[in-house]
């Protein structure tokens, strides 16, 4: 079975949720359940939005990330290692949108952005017998992201129409400590991830602007651990990045 295959389905499923929650207001006041949202000269809002060649705007959202764990075949051979194991933790993410329109189906976009995220590892450490104890390694990345995605979308109806994306993603991890030396024992990560990524959403045409909620899985490609020889790390044999997005795209 596809091995994010459960990741896939959480994200979805809260994503879903939010739908149901407040997509009923959203078209409450936008009157999108009638057969056309009428304005003032009786269109719909912004009625010649999608015959522009380029768009743009800003995203903000919030993301959930952790790590996929690849552990090294010989892990019992850590006498003093009982149990490693990845704990997510929540950040947000910041970007500019520039879309390009390739056809009545199908978007270009490129959104260059800046995302803060936490990850952690968690050790339990057996030491002289005794009870285990726990040793948390976070990490702390704080990404430039040059992500370019497709974006398939549906016919409009109204003010509402659904659509699936999916692309890739570059990011420079501007807090990586890679190179650096301390005392004391961090968990080193890569300064460069590359991820492919896929999500649905939905675009809401309000009066002034699109308005679009989006839902988004990333999975990383390339390992992102540093070995440094420490049984933090050695006991390891990948670490890949892995993140849910829930973002608000204003355009």
């Amino acid at each position: 079975m596809f091995p994010f295959a459960k990741h896939i389905l959480k994200g979805l499923t809260v994503f879903g949720v939010l739908v149901v929650l407040f997509l009923p207001q959203l078209a409450e006041a936008q009157g999108l359940f009638g057969n056309r949202v009428k304005t003032a000269d009786g269109l719909p809002n912004l009625p010649k939005y999608d015959r522009r060649l380029f768009h743009f705007g800003f995203t903000l959202g919030m993301n959930y990330a952790d790590f996929a764990v690849e552990y090294r075949e010989n892990l019992g051979s850590y006498d003093s290692l009982y149990l490693a194991e990845q704990i997510g933790q929540v950040g947000f993410n910041l970007g500019i949108v520039t879309d390009m329109r390739m056809g009545p189906w199908f978007n270009l976009r490129f959104i260059p952005g800046i995302s803060f995220v936490g990850r952690q590892m968690q050790y339990s450490l057996i030491q002289n017998d005794t009870v285990p104890t726990l040793s948390s390694k976070p990490t702390e990345s704080v990404f430039f992201d040059f992500p370019l995605y497709v974006k398939f979308k549906s016919r409009r109806l109204g003010d509402f129409r659904a659509y699936i994306l999916a692309g890739g993603k570059f990011s420079i991890d501007m807090a990586s400590e890679k190179d650096v030396e301390d005392d004391e024992i961090i968990l080193k990560l890569a300064k460069y991830d590359y991820t492919y990524d896929m999500g649905v959403g939905i675009d809401l045409y309000l009066e002034y602007f699109k308005l679009s909620i989006e839902g988004k899985v990333s999975f990383g490609l390339n390992n992102m651990l540093v070995h440094d020889g420490t049984v933090f790390t050695e006991s390891l044999s990948s670490l890949r990045s892995k993140t849910f997005l829930l973002s608000f795209y204003f355009e």
